[in-house]
This record gives C-alpha cells, sequence and structure tokens, in this order.
C-alpha cells in the first residue's frame, strides 16, 4: 500500500528573483502552490528560517500522497513549467512516517 511522502526543504532565492516585478514573484509562487496542489500535496509548514541562517531563507516540508506525486511534481508538469528555478536553490530530503516501534 502506498504511504505519504514528506519533503523536508531549506531554500532560498537568488539574485533572478529579485529581478522580477511583485506581480511576476505573486505569479510563480501562485503556479507552485497550484502544481503541488493538483498532485495531491500539501505544504503545512514554511517558516522563515533567514533570521537563523546565512544560507537558507525557508524551511519547511510538504506532504504527498505517493511517491508517484512528488515524481509529477518535480517533472514537467509540475515544478518545471515555472520558471522560478532559475532564481531559486533549495535542497530537500524524502522520507515517511517513522511509527513508533
Amino acid at each position: 500500500m502506498a504511504q505519504p511522502i514528506c519533503k523536508f526543504f531549506m531554500s532560498r532565492f537568488l539574485e533572478p528573483w529579485y529581478q522580477l516585478s511583485k506581480e511576476e514573484q505573486d505569479s510563480l509562487v501562485a503556479k507552485l502552490h497550484d502544481a503541488l496542489k493538483k498532485v495531491g500535496g500539501t505544504q503545512p509548514i514554511r517558516c522563515n528560517s533567514s533570521w537563523s541562517s546565512d544560507q537558507w531563507s525557508f524551511a519547511g516540508y510538504e506532504v504527498f500522497p505517493d511517491i508517484e506525486a512528488v515524481q509529477k511534481y518535480g517533472g514537467p508538469s509540475g515544478v518545471k513549467l515555472v520558471p522560478i528555478l532559475r532564481g531559486y536553490e533549495a535542497t530537500s530530503v524524502l522520507g515517511t512516517k517513522l511509527e513508533p516501534s
């Protein structure tokens, strides 16, 4: 049986992001949220980590219904549709819920 996949991330915007207008930035973020929603994903938490990290401005996690949803979100019908990637850097790790033993 498929189980939910959590994607923990740390990210920051790069210089190309800051060259965009506020409207363009908002539009790209909306496209990312739409792509996440389209595959059944959620983002329960996104945190401002700029005050505690020299490298990462945001941190958080996303939850996907299964690994196929993660792959769709990361593929050509998901985030690759959004040109935000050239103005954005991130690192992430996938995991599944650890049940107490």
